[in-house]
């Protein structure tokens, strides 16, 4: 495993080292004491998948608040999506800039995101399966939430008319202009 850091403090792109043949390929995406070395978290308390029928759906940004946070380490395992971190740590170097990664059902790429990192994407083609593992439990309590088009992060999404949630196309706007990372 490689991790390489990204322009949100504390976010990584995940490398796995596939072994290749004939068959495809075959590669660890968690190890333990690889994270804890890295000082991440080395602990999956759930695992969730988001299955998205259409190309365009976007889900986010979404991330915990105390006393529940949580990491998470996302990979796509079938199509392909635009993803997107926004930091939303108080007093964090990164604070209010996001980032934008691809990850594909071809390349052993998954991200991890810190606690206090909102975390959404957007689905790039039709039938798409991304895989959640989750530090924390989900605590609908300590949820929290921006909304995807909200014009104080100004974040690119690539497909126009996203499919969205009613929950996610009501959040509240942000009154602050933040920068960008990406």
């Amino acid at each position: 495993m490689r991790f390489q850091e990204t322009a949100i403090s504390g976010a990584f792109r995940v490398h796995a080292s596939p072994c290749r043949d004939e068959r495809g390929f075959f590669a660890r995406t968690f190890e333990r004491g690889a994270f804890a070395e890295q000082g991440l978290s080395a602990c999956i308390e759930q695992a969730s998948v988001s299955w998205n029928a259409k190309r365009g759906t976007l889900r986010g940004m979404h991330w915990q608040v105390a006393p529940h946070e949580e990491a998470k380490l996302v990979t796509c395992v079938r199509g392909a999506i635009y993803d997107v971190l926004l930091d939303m740590r108080e007093g964090s170097s990164t604070w209010g800039l996001w980032a934008v990664f691809g990850l594909r059902e071809d390349e052993p790429v998954a991200l991890y995101v810190p606690p206090g990192v909102a975390h959404g994407f957007q689905t790039l083609v039709d039938d798409t399966l991304v895989l959640y593992q989750m530090s924390a439990a989900y605590e609908p309590l300590s949820s929290a939430a921006v909304r995807f088009d909200d014009p104080a992060f100004d974040i690119l999404w690539p497909i126009a008319d996203p499919i969205v949630s009613e929950r996610d196309r009501t959040h509240p706007l942000t009154p602050k202009r933040l920068r960008c990372a990406s």
